[in-house]
């Protein structure tokens, strides 16, 4: 599903590019993947847990993704022109084809570390919003692992609200277990 491409200004007055990623985004959009798990524990994908996907495969999955009535996917875009722009961070916004679940949509967001606090995880989930309103979606939902009280914060702020645990979901690095917490957001 294509994105109108958009500006925003950030927290800190540098201009960012709100699109839909490209095939020719594939290798940075590899790394950007790379990096984010490294930078957290929050994410599915441990640090140093290789990534599976070849630059030919992410190629092929952002053509599909594109091509896809189900599924919208925006990254941002930071720096000052081409050549200096960097992913920053991603959302992907899957719709339920189903008539059963089509009034529901689930939310995936990350950042790159050094991106948090501009704006832009807040951006993001406003344009997701927006997409899920123009599409006749009744109720978004994500997940999040416990601990994560930042994007906790941020999905709070979005008008999300906790609504289900699945304790022990997650073996953390340290061994030790947590939770992963179902939130949802009520369009009205």
């Amino acid at each position: 599903m294509f994105f109108e491409p958009k500006t925003i200004t950030l927290k800190d007055g540098r201009s960012a590019i709100l699109r839909s990623p490209e095939p020719d985004d594939a290798e940075e959009m590899l790394e950007y993947l790379r990096m984010t798990s490294s930078e957290t524990d929050f994410l599915l994908r441990s640090a140093g847990e290789e990534l599976t996907m070849t630059l030919d495969g992410e190629r092929a999955y952002l053509e599909r993704a594109a091509d896809s009535p189900d599924t919208l996917m925006i990254c941002c875009f930071v720096g000052d022109d081409e050549e200096s722009r960097v992913i920053a961070g991603n959302c992907a916004l899957n719709f339920n084809s189903r008539r059963k679940t089509a009034h529901r949509a689930s939310i995936g967001i990350a950042l790159k570390k050094a991106f948090w606090g501009l704006g832009i995880g807040t951006a993001l989930m406003r344009e997701l919003d927006f997409a899920a309103r123009k599409r006749g979606v009744s109720q978004l939902e994500l997940e999040f692992i416990e601990g994560n009280t930042r994007a906790r914060a941020l999905y709070e702020k979005s008008g999300f609200r906790i609504a289900g645990v699945h304790p022990n979901a997650f073996r953390m690095a340290d061994g030790s277990l947590a939770g992963e917490y179902l939130m949802i957001k009520e369009l009205k």
